[in-house]
């Protein structure tokens, strides 16, 4: 499942992000072929912005309308999977590769107990947690973005970001979709869910490369990246 609803706003894209081109192909492309090309995957199902089905259409490929939320794009995408797995994947992830979709599959399946597993990358950044100034009292600069303090510095030897593909038991995964709609509406990827049910999801090491593109700085990265991979 290739979650691709995403509105591209803080790309500045004036469309929907999945739609960007990267390197002479639309950004969503590169996740529909890595997907393609990995053994484990049997069908791909997108969740795609709503209007926008036909744009993505493929003799190989079910195209289903996203929602306002990414759980609802989940939840929609999830009606057309009859399988006992699903790997979902960010088409904001373009640079994954089949062997990390094989990767992440073959983790959770080593483990009959856990619900999923999910790509992370270790946190190597200093993380610092910060208070609003406003909350502090402390009076705001008149032109500028609000100050804020620094409360204390996160131990990130236990932290890791998390990417995709994320893989889940099905099963594990629709009675997650089913809790609190708040909670599920709130959550920023599907291992939370998992989490918050009491289930358990195993982390399996990737690389800072599958990075996620959010900004035109993130795009042209991208770029540089996909042209490295072509030269070699």
């Amino acid at each position: 499942m290739i979650a691709a609803a995403g509105s591209g706003q803080r790309l500045g894209a004036g469309g929907p992000k999945a739609f960007v081109p990267l390197a002479g192909r639309r950004l969503v492309e590169w996740s529909v072929d890595a997907c393609r090309a990995a053994p484990s995957v049997r069908s791909i199902v997108v969740a795609c912005p709503p209007g926008h089905v036909h744009d993505l259409a493929g003799h190989d490929i079910g195209v289903v309308d996203g929602g306002a939320t990414r759980a609802e794009s989940v939840r929609n995408a999830l009606e057309a999977v009859g399988t006992e797995l699903v790997a979902i994947h960010d088409a904001a992830r373009p640079l994954v590769t089949p062997q990390l979709i094989e990767d992440v599959v073959a983790t959770l399946v080593s483990d009959p107990e856990a619900a999923g597993a999910i790509a992370a990358t270790p946190v190597t950044d200093t993380i610092k947690r910060a208070a609003d100034g406003i909350e502090r009292g402390i009076p705001m600069p008149e032109m500028g973005n609000p100050r804020l303090i620094v409360e204390s510095t996160v131990d990130r030897g236990s932290l890791w970001a998390a990417q995709t593909p994320q893989v889940f038991r099905v099963a594990a995964l629709r009675e997650a979709l089913a809790a609190d709609p708040e909670a599920v509406a709130a959550a920023t990827d599907e291992a939370m869910l998992i989490e918050a049910a009491g289930g358990k999801a195993l982390i399996h090491p990737s690389s800072p490369e599958n990075l996620k593109v959010t900004t035109p700085l993130d795009l042209r990265v991208a770029e540089l990246l996909l042209a490295d991979r072509s030269a070699e």
